[in-house]
């Protein structure tokens, strides 16, 4: 019979905080960012935080996309505003209801802002 303790298992160390990832413009090329324009926007039924937005993105093709800008936004203030989409994006089920795209926003400290063009653009425009 051992006296002995078991031996002390090492505690892990922390993981380290993720650097921003780099990429390269063949990676930036694969993103298809595009000018949508809100045809329709209403709150999402099971989320307090999300809006569903109906966005025509050019040749005549209409994607729904759920976005978590409701804090920030009404559903009519939405409506005829160009917005920038990825449009090559997988689609994704957000709180029961399938998103096909994503609408880009900026965060500036409380605030988020959605981005849209400053200048009248078509829908489907291609932004790079």
């Amino acid at each position: 019979m051992s006296d002995s303790a078991p031996a002390p298992v090492p505690t892990p160390a922390p993981a380290p905080a993720l650097a921003p990832t780099t990429i390269t413009i063949d990676d930036f090329r694969k993103i298809q960012f595009k000018v949508g324009r809100v045809l329709e926007a209403t709150a999402h039924a099971n989320a307090n935080k999300l809006l569903v937005l109906k966005v025509d993105i050019g040749g005549g093709e209409t994607r729904q996309v759920v976005s978590g800008i409701r804090s920030w936004y009404a559903p009519e203030q939405l409506v005829g505003k160009n917005v920038v989409v990825v449009a090559n994006l997988l689609p994704a089920m957000l709180r029961g209801v399938e998103s096909q795209g994503m609408v880009l926003a900026a965060t500036s400290g409380e605030q988020v802002i959605v981005v849209t063009t400053e200048k009248e653009a078509a829908p489907g425009s291609r932004v790079s």
